[in-house]
């Protein structure tokens, strides 16, 4: 069990430093993600600027890739390619996050890089004008993995009063949530909304729209600041899909999509061509929409099941979702539930894009 020492916040003694001047100097904290679907991430100094640093002006970076299950001992170089540049909300301005890509010494993309081939899919398909909104679930953990707010010894109550909950024994750790949430409004993070949902503890934000390749940017980015909040606060986070034991939701990163053809005037006939494609590969797109979804889409707590494919106008549970609102207007956009919340944005945003409108040849 961990120490106290180790969960305790020094925030206060922290302040003083921080606000101490940097003497014409920046911080600049490169992320990327690791062979497991986590965040990683390293400082290092930089010259400030008047304008914010462009992801092409900044030095490309390595790592140690077989610290992170990236890379063996004895070719342990992985290289940082910036790739898309923030604000940072922890040590205020003029200090920045700098999400990269991951690459091998030989001039490949690192085989945990999904962003390489989500982002040619992207370019490729840019007359489409596709964008995503990504619904991202998750559950905050204590020191000792147990959700906030359970029991000692056995379950809460059962599901009803928590979701969207307002008041004491309804939710917990809304001041982890509320300092996410201006965490990536400060850094620029296309985030809408967030809200508590049918667990205890379970809570969800919502990124989008977004367009194209920028929808895994701010999800990742999100990620990672609501890693980053939760450390502050001494907690955990788990975007583990399978179901806490009970009679619990798993925890999902719903997708919504549309292109610009299914938001004009009749755009119901792209949205039905597009489902139908997603059908045909129903298989495909499981085998990338996370690890542990055979035990959260059972059929159960509005989930469709893994091994069919099902779709309708407000149906929570089919594999995919037609809002009510766009099915009464003939356009609009429509949902996937199938993706997992440990799922990798890139590769989800990716196969929509290539099921829909074709592979890119090399």
């Amino acid at each position: 069990m961990a120490s106290e020492a180790t969960i305790l916040s020094n925030a206060e003694n922290l302040k003083k430093f921080l606000r101490l001047p940097q003497n014409g100097q920046l911080i600049a904290e490169y992320i990327w993600i690791d062979s497991e679907g986590g965040t990683r991430s390293k400082s290092r100094t930089l010259p400030e600027k008047e304008s914010q640093y462009l992801p092409e002006e900044l030095p490309i970076w390595n790592f140690d890739g077989s610290s992170t299950g990236q890379a063996p001992g004895e070719d342990s170089d992985v290289y940082l390619k910036p790739v898309a540049v923030f604000p940072d909300p922890f040590r205020g301005s003029p200090n920045i996050l700098v999400l990269s890509e991951c690459w091998n010494a030989d001039g490949t993309p690192n085989k945990f890089n999904h962003r390489h081939e989500a982002a040619k899919l992207m370019e490729a398909h840019a007359d489409q004008v596709p964008w995503f909104g990504l619904e991202q679930e998750y559950t905050l953990l204590d020191i000792n993995d147990r959700p906030y707010g359970w029991p000692r010894n056995g379950f809460p109550a059962p599901q009803g009063p928590y979701y969207c909950g307002v008041g004491t024994g309804k939710v917990v750790q809304r001041d982890i949530v509320e300092a996410h949430y201006k965490c990536c409004l400060y850094a620029g993070v296309k985030i809408s909304g967030t809200n508590a949902e049918v667990m205890p503890a379970q809570w969800e934000f919502q990124v989008g729209p977004c367009d194209g390749i920028e929808m895994g940017d701010h999800l990742w980015l999100a990620r990672f600041l609501l890693h980053r909040v939760s450390e502050e606060f001494g907690a955990k986070v788990s975007f583990d899909p399978k179901p806490i034991p009970g009679d619990w939701n798993g925890a999902g990163l719903h997708t919504n999509f549309s292109t610009e053809n299914m938001r004009k005037e009749g755009g119901m006939k792209y949205i039905e061509d597009a489902i139908k494609k997603l059908e045909a590969r129903h298989k495909e797109h499981i085998a990338v929409y996370g690890e542990g979804n055979d035990k959260r889409l059972t059929g159960r707590h509005e989930t469709g099941s893994i091994d069919s494919f099902t779709y309708g106008v407000a149906n929570r549970g089919a594999s995919i979702r037609i809002p009510r609102e766009c099915g009464a207007k003939g356009y609009g956009y429509f949902e996937d539930r199938r993706p997992a919340s440990n799922a990798d944005p890139y590769q989800i945003t990716g196969i929509i894009m290539e099921t829909c409108f074709g592979a890119v040849s090399e």
